[in-house]
């Protein structure tokens, strides 16, 4: 960067409303990083109290899927069911960096209570081929998980079937005969079992909950020290909080007795990095952990990069 410019601040997208906006402004107020809204509650940007040159975009959950992909943001929190839905190639594009607790829903494969023979995918393989063979139509799905959908469906070999794209009040669709199963998001399960529906056993395409960070080689970039350093210090104090969010639930008990002499340890990959930015977030790692790769403070072992 040339003396006399301004280096472009880290860019923060966080849900804009609803209870998604109310929960990650509580995670992020509860690691120390408090959002400030200049001109009240409906102000789109933002910024955090006590770390200059970071602001804070407010966004819909999915403009937030977009913008982490163009790079315009450097990190954002929405749901990993939009992101693996918009971003092809989402592991090499985004990088998954902690699971944050709320937000907790799963997209899976509904079909009518009716199909009592059907409670496997592989068991709807054979019903869509017999559906075809005996109308002369393919099997409809009603979802607005396009992308999600043929992936799933095409790795339990069920071909024969055509979707029909939904706007909203996708469980209603075969009770109104516009579809004969469904692939939607539910958190309980209520409202598929109050429309006469049912999720396959082995039907949960994802159990979605994320924050994600771009692959985004500027963070990192010789002449963004500014930036980095920066990105560095939010994420220190979130792999903090989400590590204490995490060992209260799901850490084994020997782990939760020392965790007042250290560091508290996270279930595996609650927090990890890959590609341009792992050597950036690796001394976010360092208290407890063998690599950026490894739960902080277990013994288990995360995912590989």
């Amino acid at each position: 960067m040339s003396p006399g410019e301004t280096e472009a601040p880290l860019v923060l997208a966080t849900p804009s409303k609803g209870r998604l906006q109310e929960n990650a402004a509580a995670f992020f107020a509860s690691a120390g990083l408090e959002f400030v809204q200049g001109r009240g509650a409906r102000d789109y940007r933002g910024a955090i109290a006590g770390l200059p040159g970071v602001e804070v975009a407010f966004l819909s959950a999915g403009e937030i899927v977009g913008q982490l992909a163009t790079g315009a943001a450097h990190l954002g929190v929405t749901g990993e069911d939009l992101v693996r839905e918009q971003v092809a190639d989402a592991d090499k594009r985004l990088l998954l960096l902690a699971p944050l607790g709320f937000g907790r829903a799963n997209v899976v494969v509904a079909a009518p209570q009716a199909w009592i023979d059907v409670r496997t995918m592989a068991d709807l393989e054979d019903v869509a081929a017999s559906f075809h063979a005996r109308r002369g139509q393919r099997m409809r799905v009603a979802t607005k998980y396009v992308n999600l959908t043929r992936r799933f469906l095409a790795s339990h070999g069920v071909t024969d079937y055509r979707i029909v794209e939904s706007l909203g009040a996708t469980e209603g669709a075969p009770a109104a005969g516009g579809a004969e199963l469904i692939v939607d998001i539910t958190t309980t399960g209520a409202t598929l079992a109050a429309n006469a529906l049912k999720v396959l056993d082995d039907g949960v395409i994802l159990r979605s909950q994320a924050i994600w960070s771009p692959r985004s080689a500027r963070i990192g970039a010789k002449g963004c020290e500014g930036r980095r350093a920066r990105c560095l210090c939010a994420l220190r104090r979130l792999r903090r909080r989400a590590n204490r969010a995490r060992c209260v639930s799901g850490c084994p008990a020997r782990c939760r007795r020392r965790s007042n002499r250290r560091a508290p340890c996270s279930t595996p990959a609650s927090l990890w990095a890959r590609g341009s930015i792992r050597k950036a977030s690796s001394c976010c790692m360092r208290r407890g952990a063998r690599s950026p790769s490894s739960p902080i403070g277990c013994s288990r072992k995360a995912p590989s990069a």
